[in-house]
């Protein structure tokens, strides 16, 4: 298979490369930084390190159009660039940071899902991964936008399939809990080690890893089944009770 994966350098995004490219598979890494990129590729046999925003619309299509022919038939593509930026109210938030989580989990995933799709179409074939999260279903404070950025991930990926009934296109949602061994939190406090850590400490989280091999699994069922949603987490995890506000 062609796999591509958006957000490869780091955390789920290379570790999903990794286990594809680690069983045989032809990866294609797309993500902004090209130095992780290409030690990635080096890693893995039959990767190309694919540089590029994945925001910026016309470099996009540009990465898209140049990969050599034996990597233009993508047999799946896995949309796992994501970011969580910020974990204060809405009142207090910076609305950059909200600007910043749709432009990248919600406007790049739409847009790349609408390259790659025709494609799988037209070979009446493929599959869409989408790395969403438990946060589109399950609020929290300080989750906000966020939150609301993964229900429309949760809810593209539904409309997708009923969009493409008939087609032999498939389409999964993997929605991990509380997750590390990844940049995720350190990107959402902005550098802050101290707090990133501190989400992580005494949970025994999953691992970029563990969201790997849920993906490869998804990826390759047979043909007639489709996983439409999948959602992780880890034991310690667990659903609280909805909040109650006493004067």
């Amino acid at each position: 298979m062609n796999v591509l994966v958006t957000g490869a350098s780091s955390g789920f995004g290379r570790a999903i490369a990794q286990e594809f490219g680690g069983k045989g598979h032809k990866v294609i890494a797309l993500a902004r930084r090209k130095e992780q990129l290409e030690s990635l590729a080096q890693e893995i046999p039959h990767c190309i390190a694919l540089p590029c925003d994945i925001c910026d619309k016309d470099s996009l299509r540009q990465a898209i159009e140049s990969l050599p022919q034996n990597f233009k038939e993508i047999d799946v593509l896995v949309n796992n660039a994501g970011l969580a930026l910020g974990l204060t109210s809405a009142d207090k938030c910076d609305f950059e940071d909200w600007e910043r989580m749709i432009e990248v989990n919600v406007k790049a995933l739409a847009f790349i899902t609408r390259l790659i799709l025709p494609q799988m179409v037209e070979r009446k074939s493929g599959h869409i991964i989408t790395i969403g999260s438990i946060a589109g279903s399950y609020p929290y404070p300080g989750g906000n936008v966020y939150g609301a950025s993964k229900a429309f991930v949760r809810q593209f990926a539904l409309g997708l399939r009923a969009d493409l009934s008939g087609t032999n296109v498939r389409v999964s949602d993997i929605e991990p809990g509380l997750a590390g061994g990844s940049e995720f939190s350190l990107v959402r406090f902005k550098g802050d080690k101290s707090k990133a850590d501190a989400l992580y400490q005494g949970a025994n989280a999953l691992t970029p890893q563990d969201i790997a091999q849920a993906v490869y699994w998804v990826a390759t069922l047979p043909k007639h089944i489709n996983v439409n949603t999948l959602e992780i987490m880890p034991t310690s995890q667990s659903f609280s009770a909805l909040n109650v506000h006493k004067e």
